[in-house]
């Protein structure tokens, strides 16, 4: 499938020279034509190739969405600005910037940029917050996505034959499919779990050794408990290798998980509406944060409050435009993660992204202090006794806000030893956030466990 022929968008003018730009930008260096297992030519880019080929690659999104989605266009004209001003990278800066609002306006298909005969698999976001955000994939938009995520896995240490156990959550979620696709990809065999059925995933990991499992951090440490409570040491299973993503985790969680189970843990990014897991991956090799495949989507960092662009180097929140998308460009989103960029190591054309710490509108803001889930996690998980399973309920019991942090002892901890524990993380918290908290401290596997993306959060205060 190509985008080369003029799409037919209702309210939007048929562009054939916008759409063959696209082709053309695409075509120019296009993943997929090595062998499993060889490093595709874009990785090897130096810094100037690669930023040559986003302004390429840029100027034909940009028309490409001017052109065919008229909430872009619209976008445009009212801010003034047209894609023949973007002239160089740093003009990026002069387009307007969109986020979930901007596609749920254009529920369910009008953001897209061809034509519903071109369009071969939609994805949604949950919508638990309201409209679902609707993602449309064209054939070569599938292809390149398979090819972006095998690069991640070879990346990390997979290898064409392998086995791997995929219990993302397979369906409208983006995690699943695309994994699976990838595995296939790569050339390695996949066994489509998906999530849930623990009892299930335990047997088939034990009966069809696999060397991979993809899931969230926090449900391979439920995976672990559960071999546990069955008499099974985690670490006697053939896994050698966690390609885990989709929830923050930080790298005290990561020692946690390879502690368990005796496996390189390597981190995986993606977002529904930028493409899905394999925007980003991590090298086995160094596990210095994840390196984002610029070839095919172009990072920068703003202060989420002004929405100025940072530095280099400078914590803030994560924006991304698409380079290579057909059916759905996404210009300057915002994805709400807060990270920062630094330079790339084992592919240094392509820049690095740190841990995420957490997520702008994830951020709990108690008696004027700001703090995240993520600082939570790795106070707990540094303090004997505790355990990585926890969960923040904020009240209100009178006229001021009130965080409790509900959190498992250990199994092998005493109930004692586990109670001073609790004290001892609520006096970090004071110290190193600079709120105060409530902790209880819960019996082992008493908290809910999550299969898919955990739920950290529990607000309680009244609206």
């Amino acid at each position: 499938m190509s985008i080369a022929s003029a799409p037919e968008v209702p309210n939007t003018p048929a562009d054939a020279s916008a759409a063959n730009a696209v082709a053309a930008a695409i075509a120019s260096t296009d993943p997929g034509t090595t062998a499993p297992g060889e490093a595709d030519a874009e990785e090897r880019l130096s810094r100037e190739e690669v930023e040559r080929l986003q302004l390429t690659r840029l100027k034909a999104t940009i028309k490409h969405a001017y052109d065919n989605i008229a909430a872009y266009r619209e976008l445009y004209d009212a801010h003034g600005v047209k894609p023949s001003d973007l002239q160089t990278l740093e003009d990026l800066a002069k387009f307007p910037l969109t986020d979930k609002e901007f596609l749920r306006n254009a529920y369910p298909f009008k953001s897209f940029a061809v034509p519903m005969s071109q369009v071969r698999r939609i994805h949604a976001s949950s919508g638990t917050t309201g409209k679902p955000t609707v993602v449309g994939y064209t054939e070569g938009d599938i292809d390149r996505w398979a090819s972006l995520l095998a690069r991640s896995l070879r990346f990390s240490g997979v290898k064409p034959g392998d086995i791997v156990h995929n219990a993302y959550g397979y369906g409208l979620f983006t995690g699943g499919l695309g994994a699976h696709y990838g595995i296939e990809k790569l050339g390695c065999t996949v066994i489509p779990m998906s999530g849930g059925q623990t009892e299930k995933q335990i047997q088939l990991i034990q009966d069809f050794k696999p060397r991979v499992i993809l899931c969230t951090p926090t449900y391979l440490l439920a995976l672990a408990d559960a071999f546990r409570s069955k008499g099974l040491d985690p670490r006697e299973t053939s896994l050698e290798i966690g390609v885990l993503g989709a929830e923050p985790w930080t790298e005290k969680m990561r020692h946690e998980i390879e502690s368990a189970f005796g496996i390189a843990a390597c981190d995986i990014y993606g977002l529904s509406e930028v493409m899905g897991p394999g925007v980003a991956g991590e090298s086995q090799n160094r596990q210095d944060g994840s390196t984002i495949w610029e070839d095919h989507f172009r990072p920068e960092i703003i202060d989420p409050m002004t929405e100025d662009v940072l530095p280099s180097g400078h914590h803030g929140e994560l924006v991304f435009t698409t380079l290579t998308k057909e059916a759905l460009p996404v210009i300057r989103y915002r994805t709400h993660d807060l990270t920062r960029l630094a330079p790339g190591t084992d592919r240094p054309g392509h820049r690095r992204m740190g841990r995420i710490t957490g997520r702008s509108d994830d951020m709990i803001i108690l008696r004027g202090v700001n703090l995240f889930p993520t600082q939570i996690e790795e106070i707990a998980l540094s303090i004997r006794g505790l355990s990585p399973h926890f969960q923040l309920e904020l009240t209100r019991p009178d006229t001021m806000d009130q965080m409790t942090v509900h959190i498992e002892r250990r199994p092998e901890i005493g109930r004692d030893e586990a109670e001073a524990a609790g004290a001892e993380l609520a006096q970090q918290i004071k110290v190193k956030v600079g709120s105060s908290c409530q902790v209880t401290v819960a019996e082992p596997e008493t908290l809910a466990r999550s299969s898919g993306k955990l739920r950290r959060i529990y607000d309680r205060r009244p609206r």
